[in-house]
C-alpha cells in the first residue's frame, strides 16, 4: 500500500525492547538514483543528536511509529559508510522542479507516495502553474515516467496533449 510523505515525518520511532518512544523521525534520507529511502533522519529522545535509521533495521510500521529492536540500531551519520554519498547530497524531492525531455516546464513536486515495505517512492505529485491547475487539474508522475534526476529537476518522458492536438475524425 502506498503512503504519502507526511506519514514519513515526524514519526515517533518505538523500541520492542524497551516499549518505548526512542527517538522521531524527522524525515526520509532519499537516494535519487533509485528513488529508494535508504533511510531516516531521526533525533534522539535522550540527547536531542540526529541520528540515522537505516531501512533494513525497520521491524514494521504500525499507525503510533516505526518499530526498531533497540535503540542501538540508531547510528551516527559519521558511521554508516555505505550511506556517506546519499547523506551527503542532501536530496530533497519535495520542491523539486519537474520539466518534460523536450524542457517544457510542468511544476513542482508537491508530495510523493512510498511504498513502506519496500520503501521505494512510486509515484510524484507535482503542482502545477495556476494556469495549467485551472485548464488541466494536478499531475501524477509514476516512477517508471522518469527519465532523469538531477540536483535541480526531474526529467519525466512527453506528456500527451489534450483537446487542443487531437484530430478529429468524420466519417
Amino acid at each position: 500500500m502506498l503512503h504519502l510523505s507526511t506519514k514519513l515525518s515526524y514519526v515517533p520511532v518505538l523500541s520492542l525492547r524497551s516499549g518505548q518512544p526512542v527517538a522521531m523521525a524527522v524525515g526520509p534520507i532519499i537516494n535519487p538514483t533509485n528513488l529508494k529511502i535508504e533511510g531516516f533522519y531521526c533525533q534522539d529522545n535522550r540527547s536531542s543528536h540526529v541520528l540515522i535509521l537505516v531501512g533494513q533495521d525497520i521491524r514494521d510500521r504500525i499507525p503510533e511509529g516505526i518499530i526498531i529492536d533497540d535503540y542501538d540500531v540508531l547510528t551516527p551519520p559519521e558511521e554508516l559508510i555505505r550511506l556517506e554519498e546519499v547523506i551527503d547530497l542532501h536530496f530533497e524531492l519535495i520542491n523539486k522542479s519537474v520539466c518534460t525531455v523536450s524542457g517544457d516546464k510542468v511544476g513542482k513536486v508537491s508530495d510523493f507516495a512510498t511504498d513502506l515495505d519496500s520503501l521505494f517512492i512510486h509515484k510524484l505529485y507535482v503542482s502545477q502553474s495556476i494556469v495549467k491547475h485551472l485548464t488541466g487539474g494536478s499531475l501524477v508522475v509514476d516512477r517508471n515516467q522518469i527519465t532523469e534526476i538531477t540536483a535541480d529537476k526531474i526529467i519525466i518522458e512527453e506528456l500527451l496533449k489534450t483537446a487542443s492536438s487531437r484530430a478529429t475524425v468524420t466519417l
